[in-house]
Parts: structure tokens; sequence; C-alpha cells
């Protein structure tokens, strides 16, 4: 299906816009998805609407970030101009807001009228539309955002959620060797002894990584490509496992880290070749991480349940 960007302003596409910068900070040696989340400003985690409260995702989670901290913002909440006004508050006068998208669909009228002679289903084109937010930072009147509030991770609780979801998981995942990988072949995943790793979370970083390709199974999210290790087809999985990776570990509070540097150069040119091919990693990471938060959800609803009524009989 062919993407429209509507809204272009001087010629320059949003596909474009985006792609030159994170190609810029690719050459530069620095991973947009591996951010100083250790500077004590910005809390560990991914954007969210700070009206619903859901998560931005895809692309939309690098572009907010980049904002977080290019401008050394505290929040991890956006608002439209909107919702800062419905919420009881305003967007203070002067403040720059930051493009999101969302891709969506439309049948020109051409294509529906010619289709209706035909008895044929016109063919939908997608196209990205763009909305303006605001960091919670840049409002007043709605009050303090708790979670602007720099968050001290306790390790034991990380790992146990980090546990409890590779467990929910039912991934086949066998320890050995001195290498880390996902077999699609056998389907599971070959992790590395604990105490081979300096840092013990380190563990963890590689099996959730492992874990994005695993997602890709024919049987769950079927994404994985039928080319070999070093093509460019390869490369492009190992930037949506990389990706998912890190959103994960945000979610997870495990600061993000690069785990594949190695593929720098194949990625600049997956990117050079395509503006949209960071968009659509990017948005198959996103669902990658779902996928795995899903396993997480239900348990620890149940614990909070169980803590809930345990509260209500003392």
């Amino acid at each position: 299906m062919g993407y429209q960007d509507k809204g272009q302003r001087t010629g320059t596409t949003l596909y474009s816009e985006v792609t030159d910068r994170i190609i810029a900070q690719l050459e530069a040696g620095t991973l947009p998805w591996v951010k100083p989340w250790d500077d004590g400003r910005a809390p560990l985690g991914l954007p969210r609407n700070g009206q619903s409260g859901r998560c931005y995702s895809g692309i939309n989670i690098l572009i907010l970030w980049h904002t977080l901290f290019e401008r050394r913002f505290r929040s991890q909440r956006w608002v439209t101009y909107r919702q800062a006004v419905a919420m009881g508050g305003n967007v203070r006068k002067g403040e720059r807001g930051t493009t999101v998208c969302y891709a969506d669909k439309f049948i020109p009228k051409r294509d529906e009228s010619q289709a209706g002679g035909s008895g044929e289903e016109p063919r939908p084109i997608a196209f990205l539309k763009r909305f303006t937010v605001f960091n919670l930072d840049q409002c007043e009147g709605l009050g303090e955002d708790e979670t602007s509030h720099p968050v001290t991770h306790n390790e034991a609780v990380i790992v146990s959620r980090a546990e409890a979801l590779i467990e929910a998981s039912g991934a086949d995942i066998r320890i050995g060797g001195d290498e880390a990988y996902y077999a699609p072949a056998f389907d599971h995943i070959v992790v590395p002894p604990p105490e081979i790793y300096f840092e013990p979370i380190n563990w963890y970083r590689t099996a959730l990584h492992e874990l994005g390709h695993w997602t890709g199974h024919p049987s769950r999210l079927d994404r994985l490509p039928k080319t070999s290790f070093g093509s460019p087809e390869y490369a492009r999985e190992e930037l949506v496992a990389e990706m998912s990776s890190a959103f994960l570990c945000a979610e997870l509070g495990i600061m993000p880290t690069v785990r594949h540097a190695d593929y720098l150069g194949a990625w600049l040119c997956v990117l050079r070749e395509d503006s949209k091919a960071i968009f659509r990693a990017a948005s198959q990471a996103s669902k990658a991480a779902d996928y795995l938060l899903n396993f997480l959800r239900p348990v620890e609803a149940a614990e909070q349940s169980m803590a809930d009524e345990r509260s209500v009989a003392a």
C-alpha cells in the first residue's frame, strides 16, 4: 500500500525530516533509542498522553524521546493544546510544540466512484496525519505531574518484573554456551548463563532482545525475514529487535543500552535508501514490545488485586 504525507511543508516530508535526523545521530555514533536516562531529569519509561494515559507508539516514541532530552523536559506526558484546555489548564505563550503523527487511510473520491461502477472494492491509500503535542513542562494550570519526579528503581523489583514477563511468555529459553541468539527453525532462544555477565541486569537485557526476535515467528507477529545473516533484511530485523528491547526495557525500568552497535553501518545503509524504513521498524518494534508486555499485564493485575484484598482484610 502506498503512503502519502499530507501537509507537506516546503517540499520536506515528515518521513525525511525524522529519517535525516536519525541518520545524523547514527553517523555521530548515537542511537536515538538509547538516551541518558541517568541525568536525573526525566523518568525512565515510554511517553504517554497526559489526558488518556495511553502510551505513544512506533516512531512517536523516538520523536518524543528526542524532544524530551534535547529540551531537558522532566515529564513523560504530552497533550495537545485542546487537551490542555479541556483539563483546565493551558499551554504557556510562546511554547513550541512537537509534531507527532499517526497513520490513517482514505479513498479518493474518483476511485470510489469508479469502483462503484465496476463492483470492485476501492483501494484505500495510507497517509500520515500530523498533530502537535506539548510536554506538561510547557503547560500551566494542570497541577503537578507526579510522574516527572526522578524514580529510583529497585533492582530486585525490576528483576522480578522481567522474570515474570519471561516466564509468562512461555518462550523456550535455553541457558548455555557463550553466544545469545534466537533459532527460528527450532523456535527457541539460547542465552549464556547469568554468571558470565559483569552486570547481572545485562542477562535480562540480552534475554529481552532475543525475545524481540522471538515475537517475529510466523505463529506470533510473523515478521522474520526469509534471508540469512548479513542481508539488508536481516539488518532491518536486528533494528526492530534493538528498538523493541529499548522500548521494553524502558517500560520495565531497565536502562536501555547499546546491544548490537556492529550493525550501525548496515542500519545507515537501510535508512539512506528508504526514508520510510525507520517508521516501519519503529512500528514493528512497538508492536513487539507491546506483545511481550501483554504477558506481564494480567500477572501484575492479579498481584495488585491480591494486594488490595489483603489491604481490605487488614
